[in-house]
């Protein structure tokens, strides 16, 4: 009996024994796959097998914009449509536009209407009846009535809520008793070099086009606008997409179709985009005031090169460069100063000099924001109150000084030859009375200033972060410099362009 007791004792101690083991081994031989599939290399994932029910979604959304200008004097009609090399209708369209361009007297009309096409998609459906559609600033720049074409040919009137020539961006509003589909904005900071992409638009008035491709690069900077961020692609893009979206896989917008570059008119695969997130914040300044308003620091900036890195005492070339300071601005009530480098605005970080105005032109007018700046070889934070951008110029006529002689002296060391500014040197130069530093009055071509872009006519103002008053001061501190072993010397050089900071080697 005892016997029997503990063998069925046995027994049952022994099955948690086993189950315990096996958990073990289970969780083990897990642990071991779950190490194994990650130290696996990630598989991109494989073209759609189709985009047709993605296509089938968004189509509806997407809008023709049709605008007519009424256009007065001898002007040249609209672009006649394009076709391919060779084609029949080719002559046959270039006959038509010729004889509709002259008169029964052999002249042009002096008033007509010239019609412009592109597109746009509706991001919005109100209560009351109201859509919102976006699309681009130069398809309804000088319009004089806009129209949205839907995709079953729908014509309605649309009003223009507001438009922003610096972002080339533009809310159009219409209104209608039946409910209209809409799209939304996705992330595009998320989207990836390589990732799938859908553009729909309306290339040369053909409307509602499908075209696919991959997101070719990010961060284009075109010389469109001050704050070109461009998201570039290889999908189809031409003359008409303008304004239109461009989706990722989820059918989200991530950004806003709107130049292409083309030697031959035509798409040749480089299409550039607005960034979804750029656009909203644009979008919806527009909506709500009709204009957008942009914070202002008030500094003119410029890259920081290696060569400045160095001479500043920076590990690495990043940050922006503050060459000047606007009088009474934000940044100089915060006590930023020419030859700070700002480093990080309101906790994101300066990489480059380029990711300023875009950082700043986003952030709300009277907002308080922290600034890192580098400044005489130590870190300094700083508080400013962002201000308004004002797209006004003011341009102040000033007279010349009478013309008189001044003696030229040559700076060797760094290839440029300088004088005070006395009255022939200010007229020689068509330089404005009162200018500070010196005037360069040549540059050797062979030296290194010249590879820098310096020229007679620009201003020395300051060397080493020293303020130069006579060419003595100029003289002095390139020998300082040599004297302490610098390869190099930071001027302050005032331009056509404004101020700006270039490092010279030395000689």
């Amino acid at each position: 009996m005892m016997k029997k007791q503990m063998k069925s004792l046995r027994s049952d101690v022994a099955t948690p024994v086993f189950t315990a083991r096996l958990m073990m081994f289970v969780f083990a031989l897990l642990a071991a796959t779950m190490m194994l599939l990650q130290s696996l290399p990630a598989q991109a994932k494989g073209a759609p097998d189709s985009f047709a029910d993605l296509a089938d979604k968004l189509l509806p959304a997407v809008v023709n914009v049709s605008t007519t200008q009424v256009i007065e004097g001898r002007q040249s009609m609209p672009d006649m449509p394009q076709f391919p090399p060779g084609s029949p209708f080719e002559d046959f369209f270039k006959d038509f536009f010729d004889q509709n361009q002259q008169g029964h007297n052999g002249q042009r009309p002096q008033k007509r209407k010239a019609t412009s096409l592109g597109s746009g998609f509706i991001i919005d459906y109100l209560n009351n009846g109201d859509a919102y559609v976006v699309t681009n600033n130069h398809v309804v720049d000088g319009a004089d009535e806009v129209y949205v074409i839907l995709q079953d040919d729908t014509r309605m009137k649309a009003e223009i809520v507001g438009r922003d020539t610096k972002s080339d961006l533009a809310v159009l509003k219409v209104h209608t008793d039946r409910k209209l589909p809409s799209v939304r904005f996705g992330n595009s900071s998320a989207s990836r070099v390589g990732d799938w992409v859908v553009a729909i638009g309306n290339p040369f008035g053909l409307g509602g086009t499908v075209t696919a491709g991959i997101i070719s690069a990010r961060g284009r900077d075109i010389n469109a606008g001050p704050y070109d961020d461009f998201i570039q692609t290889d999908a189809s893009i031409n003359r008409g997409n303008s304004g239109g979206p461009m989706f990722n896989m989820d059918g989200d917008v991530i950004g806003i179709n709107t130049a292409i570059y083309s030697p031959s008119g035509g798409s040749v695969g480089i299409g550039f985009s607005i960034p979804s997130n750029a656009a909203k914040v644009v979008i919806e300044q527009l909506i709500k005031h009709g204009e957008v308003k942009r914070g202002w620091l008030g500094v003119h900036i410029q890259v920081v090169t290696e060569s400045i890195a160095e001479t500043l005492g920076l590990k690495k070339a990043e940050g922006a460069l503050v060459a000047s300071v606007v009088e009474d601005g934000p940044a100089a009530k915060a006590g930023i100063k020419a030859r700070d480098v700002i480093l990080e605005f309101d906790g994101r970080n300066v990489t480059e000099m380029r990711k300023l105005p875009r950082i700043v032109a986003g952030t709300p007018v009277e907002k308080a924001v922290d600034v890192k700046v580098w400044r005489d070889g130590k870190i300094k934070h700083l508080s400013v109150m962002i201000g308004r951008l004002d797209d006004k110029e003011v341009v102040a006529a000033v007279d010349k000084k009478p013309q008189g002689k001044a003696a030229e002296h040559v700076l060797a060391e760094i290839g440029l030859s300088v004088a005070m500014p006395s009255a022939d040197v200010l007229g020689r130069f068509d330089l404005p009375e009162g200018v500070e530093g010196l005037v360069i009055t040549d540059v050797d071509a062979e030296g290194p200033a010249y590879g820098e872009g310096i020229r007679a006519g620009d201003l020395l103002t300051e060397l080493n972060q020293a303020k130069i008053t006579s060419v003595k001061d100029a003289q002095r501190l390139i020998k300082a410099a040599k004297a302490d072993g610098k390869r190099s010397v930071l001027l302050l050089i005032e331009g056509q362009a404004g101020f700006r900071f270039v490092a010279v080697q030395l000689k």
